[in-house]
């Protein structure tokens, strides 16, 4: 058995799909976080992907934010799913249950705490050492404390504290439980890049929790355990734990491992220099840990977010439900029915005389009718739109006045187009070429010629001059109107015919138009070199609220990372003069 946990910032991380991402991991059960989307913009093709059942938690407050989900495969179904910790949002049979005390909270509180879709619980039967165990798995998206929003600081210690509630009550009541992702906060200074008070680490409220939360020490020396004494081991192990019920399982396998970070800052690019944090876990029950878990690791070679996936694997198997619980995504009203034949939106050869006789029954001129005809022979209805015939035996006269005037203008009105229509490549536009004008003045010339000859032009009618003459006054008027409507634009210097355009003159004019507006304008001057790397620097904008809101300043480019190493970024810092 085998789960991973990955706050994924943004469901669209999945850009070469969300199949191939989620079997790129070959695991049973894979939960996310941050997926920023609410069910009105959930699309089919993330919550129904094959092979797999999905359970998601929505934010209800706020838009493209917050979120989790959990994917699991269709031989890891669970046989029950929640959303949320308060149990207000299960309206179904189907719930994890098992609350614990909820007296120190209020009503609103337990609302506002899962109103922002923070918490997904999935409940599994898995194949332990004396038969069927019960694992809940609670996939959680912890809140961060602002430091400008104190109330912030208080929500994020309110789902703390539900969250043990819940967790516990769960494993009170006999089942294994397992408490993964982005919790917010690193535990150890070793779990951070570069703590500020090293002396007072500890001391801040979320890290105290988590020493509450979790179990003390556990680390062990090989030469304690018997290696061929599995229940020996055990009891060693448990008497070295002290503190509260659950195991930081990858400090468990890792415990002096150092850099092992789970989230890097991507606007100071500090994921090149790994300057990061560990808040990204896998909690789970100590007899869990002891008995079941094999490995945990971190994979920070993959990407697409700031954070890296943590996994773990097990050597209990998954036993999966023969039906998705009620929180599936496939048991939702806006997916269910989605899926359909082809062959239902074919027509057999058989039903098309019952739709011609649906067509003649339906009124005249209906949208209705047309669409019907439309859709049994699209292109006929484009080729012989124009060739309708009246009914036999009707008249103009027989017919009342307002009907008679709405045939004519039906008859006038282009008709409607077919869809296909719509997909026919249009023909490209072929630019009216300009006469040649020897031939336009040898023609005017003849013509002149004859009337001189004919005196009278041989008592020729000018009001009705013949094909020929019209065709070619015609052509010279349309070359004349022409040349007028594209004087300013493509016309011919000094508006007469000459025969250099003044394309040609425009392009000469263009090389040297960015020479004349380099004298007249002037771009930004060159950003500054740091002091130490001697190499240009990078422009911010300040987005914090204060004083100093909307300033730029010039910074070293490389991205930040300890003081100790050379390739990150040195302390340069400029402020950018107002005045150029």
């Amino acid at each position: 058995m085998k789960i991973v946990t990955w706050n994924i910032n943004g469901i669209r991380t999945f850009k070469n799909g969300i199949k191939k991402a989620l079997d790129s991991f070959d695991a049973d059960i894979i939960c996310v976080q941050e997926t920023k989307v609410t069910r009105d913009l959930l699309d089919e093709r993330t919550a129904i992907v094959d092979g797999y059942n999905s359970y998601f938690s929505f934010s209800r407050g706020r838009s493209g934010y917050s979120g989790v989900a959990t994917y699991c495969k269709d031989s890891a179904t669970p046989f029950a799913a929640e959303e949320g910790l308060t149990g207000l949002l299960t309206n179904h049979g189907e719930a994890v249950s098992c609350y614990g005390d909820l007296k120190e909270f209020s009503s609103e509180e337990l609302q506002l705490l899962d109103n922002e879709g923070r918490a997904v619980i999935t409940q599994h039967r898995v194949t332990g050492t004396d038969g069927p165990e019960t694992l809940a798995i609670l996939n959680v998206y912890c809140p961060r404390a602002d430091p400008e929003k104190p109330e912030r600081k208080t929500f994020k210690l309110q789902f703390y504290k539900l969250l043990q509630n819940r967790a516990e009550a769960i494993l009170g009541a006999g089942s294994h439980v397992i408490v993964l992702g982005d919790i917010n906060t690193s535990h150890r200074p070793i779990d951070h890049c570069d703590p500020d008070d090293i002396d007072n680490f500890e001391d801040n409220p979320a890290r105290t929790w988590l020493n509450s939360f979790l179990c003390g020490s556990t680390d062990v020396e090989d030469k304690d355990c018997d290696k061929d004494n599995e229940d020996e081991n055990l009891e060693i192990l448990q008497k070295s734990l002290r503190g509260g019920q659950f195991i930081d399982t990858f400090r468990h396998f890792h415990p002096t491992r150092t850099n092992a970070f789970t989230c890097w800052s991507t606007l100071t690019g500090a994921r090149q220099t790994n300057y990061g944090t560990r808040i990204d876990y896998i909690f789970a029950n100590s007899s869990l840990v002891l008995q079941y878990f094999l490995a945990v690791d971190i994979m920070p070679e993959v990407e697409g977010s700031d954070h890296c996936p943590v996994w773990a694997q097990l050597r209990c198997a998954l036993l999966p439900s023969p039906r998705c619980p009620r929180l599936c995504t496939r048991h939702m009203p806006e997916f269910v029915g989605r899926q359909q034949k082809l062959s239902r939106f074919l027509v057999k050869v058989g039903e098309q005389q019952t739709e011609s006789n649906t067509v003649k029954d339906a009124l005249p001129g209906s949208q209705e009718s047309g669409e019907i005809r439309e859709n049994l022979n699209p292109l006929g209805s484009v080729v012989g739109a124009g060739k309708k015939r009246a009914p036999e035996g009707a008249s103009e006269s027989s017919a009342p006045k307002g009907k008679r005037s709405k045939q004519v203008k039906t008859a006038v009105t282009k008709p409607q187009g077919s869809l296909l229509a719509f997909f026919k490549p249009k023909p490209n536009p072929v630019a009216p070429s300009r006469p040649d004008q020897s031939i336009v003045e040898q023609e005017s010339k003849a013509e002149d010629a004859q009337v001189d000859r004919d005196g009278d032009a041989g008592g020729r009618d000018f009001s009705a001059p013949d094909r020929e003459t019209v065709s070619v006054h015609a052509m010279r008027e349309d070359w004349v109107v022409s040349n007028d409507t594209q004087s300013h634009t493509e016309g011919y210097s000094n508006g007469q015919n000459s025969a250099t355009p003044i394309e040609e003159v425009g392009d000469t004019k263009k090389g040297m138009r960015p020479d004349f507006w380099k004298t007249v304008l002037h771009g930004p001057p060159p950003p500054p070199l740091c002091k130490t790397h001697q190499e240009p620097c990078v422009l911010r904008t300040v987005k914090k609220p204060g004083p100093n809101l909307g300033r730029q300043f010039f910074v070293c480019a490389r991205p930040q990372g300890h003081a100790s190493n050379p390739q990150a970024r040195c302390n340069f810092f400029a402020w950018v003069d107002k005045g150029k």
